[in-house]
This record gives structure tokens, sequence and C-alpha cells, in this order.
């Protein structure tokens, strides 16, 4: 298996929380070299996961908590959002998880609707597994001219 760091924070689920997210992985994907679009779009896709885990995961009165997975690969992250709690055995997560399909049953996954196509079209990869309530994962690849031979972060020029 490739080397990589795991980073996993848990939040209530509420929606206070959702900026406290935002901030860490606008960090990490800056700390890897991606651009500030790309980093933008990783802000609204883990807004839009968290949003619904926030909206559909819990009731008002019950709370929870939401965590959140980050694999920081050389090339990629992997973010993935659980709206169950509990820690991430990544082996496992992986096994049961599948591809996105839009035409998925929405009301089966207790997606708010809108959310899942626009994290589909901010990522370059997005799995979906609601065997113990949902857990969403969404992978950004690191574009070569986002990174230098030596892993420095060079400027692109548009």
């Amino acid at each position: 298996m490739e080397p990589f760091d795991f980073i996993e924070i848990k939040v209530p689920a509420k929606a206070e929380y959702v900026g406290v997210v935002r901030l860490s992985i606008s960090g990490i994907a800056n700390r890897m070299g991606f651009t500030y679009e790309d980093i933008e779009d990783l802000k609204v896709a883990i807004s839009e996961a968290l949003t619904n885990g926030v909206k559909h995961a819990y009731s008002e009165s019950e709370g929870g908590e939401i965590t959140i997975g980050f694999g920081v690969y050389e090339d990629r992250l992997e973010v993935m959002v659980a709206d169950h709690g509990g820690s991430f055995d990544l082996g496992e997560v992986k096994r049961d998880i599948g591809p996105y399909q839009q035409d998925d049953e929405i009301e089966d996954l207790r997606e708010g609707g809108f959310g899942l196509f626009l994290i589909d079209a901010l990522m370059d990869k997005v799995e979906i597994s609601s065997k113990y309530g949902v857990i969403v994962l969404m992978t950004k690849y690191l574009t070569e001219n986002e990174v230098g031979l030596d892993g420095d972060r060079i400027s692109s020029t548009q």
C-alpha cells in the first residue's frame, strides 16, 4: 500500500462547525500544493457533504457527531465524511464503497439532493456508502503543473 498521512477530525453535527472543517481542508490542501481554484472547490465540496450530515443524520434533540478523514497522498487528497461518528477503518470503508451514480435513489441515501451533484462536479472521484449511515469519499488529484519536480510549489501561468 502506498504511503500516506491520515488526519481525522470529529465535530458536533452542528452548522457552526462547517467553517472549522473548511479551514482544515484549506490548510491541508495548501500544504500539498493545490491551486487556489482547487482549494475553493474542495471547500465547497466538504461544506456540502457536512451540511448534508448536519441536516439529515440526526434529529435536533439527539445531537451526534460527524467524522471527517483526510488521506494525504503524494498525488491526491482523499476526503471522507461520515455522519455516524466513530473512527474510520480505511480498508473497510474502501471495501464497502462504490461509485456515486447520478441515477442513485437520492432519498435512499438521505441526501439533500443537489449537494451530491455539486460534489460530483467539483471533485475528480466521488464514492458513497450507506451501509452505516452515509459515508462520502471524495478524491481530488494534484495535477502535474501544480507541483515541481522536487515537490516545491510552482506558480501556474494562466
